[in-house]
């Protein structure tokens, strides 16, 4: 049996924009040449995508890191790079996407291909033909691309079943499911059989069908954890309704169906106010006084119980019949779930940096913005070096470096660039 993960923690990084470039037009005839560096590639965004064929999030315990690919670096000739392939990420129908470094949920992916974006990729930066002015026809320069974002998100699978099995364990939820489907649980006699939700797909004669989800067992005081119970609650939240299974062979039937519901809706009121269908199963080891009496008994709490036996297919058509008729009639909940907007992944702005004293004379300036700009700038371009200044003074990284001490003469390190500081 494959293993089921219903919750899960990733990190992805979206791609960088490449940088621009400086270039000059060369061809033999013609004067002037001017610039012609291109613009840098775009990065790639990330997404995720629900995908009908994933049941689980088990995939991700196997890798659990995602990077979408940068931009190239634009070239001469006014090329521009190429941009970054998006990444597409896919999580089963019924992921829940949060952000935890807020606790937000970002995202909701009900439907097969929805898709959101998490991270957008960097922007490309600008060669040196974009700044060519009537004034200015030769600049030096070109921008560096954005970095990408980089980010972890938390993953939490709901699972989207017409119709939920509930009972106590071994009240012959999976023998049942095996009976109705094609799904095939592990099954013994022994409680707790089940120790992952099973889907199970119900045809119906029209050639459609609905989905049945086999929850686990569930115990008295699964809503505060005991049990398995409490992991997978959250499971039947958005089932049409829900078929209670009752073992009539074992110790109380009438309040261990009590027990059950009791913790639907201590876990939550929409669960106890969804309907049920009650099901009296193992007839087959009862007498049929008994069964009778118990029919009676449950018709006290229930509008609509059936007597059946999953092992030995007793009653299983016409109990199967009156759930493909509620099946039609039931609409699926409107689930909603307040999304919040997700500007984490736009946020790309790395402009903020630190000024360190490396020693008694030395100080450093460090920051994302800060040394993408050193990487394209040339200090042997007097140029490049007044815009790289300029840049520095309009981010107040000199006020910065006044505050931390620093005295005419002293050494200011940006990345691989140098020089000495004087007010």
């Amino acid at each position: 049996m494959a293993m089921f993960l219903d919750k899960a923690k990733i990190k992805i990084l979206s791609g960088r924009g490449g940088n621009g470039a400086v270039a000059w037009r060369r061809e033999k005839y013609v004067d002037k040449g001017g610039p012609a560096g291109g613009d840098g590639g775009r990065g790639g965004d990330v997404y995720l995508i629900a995908d009908a064929d994933m049941t689980t999030l088990m995939d991700f315990q196997y890798q659990s890191i995602f990077k979408a690919e940068n931009g190239e670096n634009g070239r001469p000739k006014s090329q521009h790079g190429k941009g970054g392939k998006d990444l597409y990420i896919k999580v089963p129908i019924g992921t829940v996407v949060k952000d935890p470094e807020n606790d937000k949920i970002i995202a909701d992916l009900t439907e097969s291909e929805q898709k959101v974006l998490v991270a957008k990729g960097g922007r490309g930066g600008r060669g040196n033909a974009r700044f060519a002015t009537a004034q200015k026809r030769a600049p030096q320069f070109c921008e560096p691309g954005e970095p990408g974002i980089e980010r972890n998100l938390e993953l939490e699978l709901k699972l989207i079943a017409d119709v939920g099995l509930l009972g106590m364990p071994n009240a012959g939820k999976s023998t049942l499911i095996s009976v109705i489907s094609s799904a095939k649980p592990k099954i013994a006699d022994y409680p707790f059989t089940t120790l992952v939700p099973h889907l199970g797909v119900v045809k119906k004669p029209s050639g459609d069908g609905f989905v049945v989800a086999d929850i686990p067992g569930l115990i008295e005081g699964a809503s505060e954890g005991v049990g398995l119970g409490h992991e997978f609650l959250r499971h039947v939240e958005r089932c049409r309704f829900l078929i209670h299974i009752v073992d009539i062979t074992g110790d109380n039937p009438v309040e261990n169906y009590l027990k059950i519901n009791d913790e639907l809706k201590k876990h939550s009121q929409r669960l106890a106010d969804l309907y049920q269908i009650v099901a009296l199963n193992k007839i087959d080891s009862v007498e049929s006084e008994k069964q009778q009496e118990y029919l009676n008994l449950f018709k006290a709490y229930a509008k609509d119980v059936f007597l059946i036996s999953a092992a030995t297919k007793q009653n299983i058509d016409s109990f199967l019949n009156f759930v493909m008729q509620k099946v039609d009639e039931i609409p699926k909940p409107e689930f909603k779930i307040d999304i919040e907007q997700d500007l984490a992944a736009f946020d790309n702005d790395d402009s903020s940096y630190s000024v360190y004293k490396i020693d008694k004379n030395t100080y450093s300036v460090e920051g994302g913005k800060l040394i993408r700009l050193a990487n394209v700038t040339d200090t042997r371009n007097i140029d490049q070096l007044y815009r790289f200044q300029n840049i520095l003074a309009s981010m107040n990284v000199y006020d910065a470096l006044k505050q931390a001490g620093i005295k005419d003469g002293d050494v200011v390190k940006i990345g691989h660039i140098q020089f000495d500081y004087y007010e």
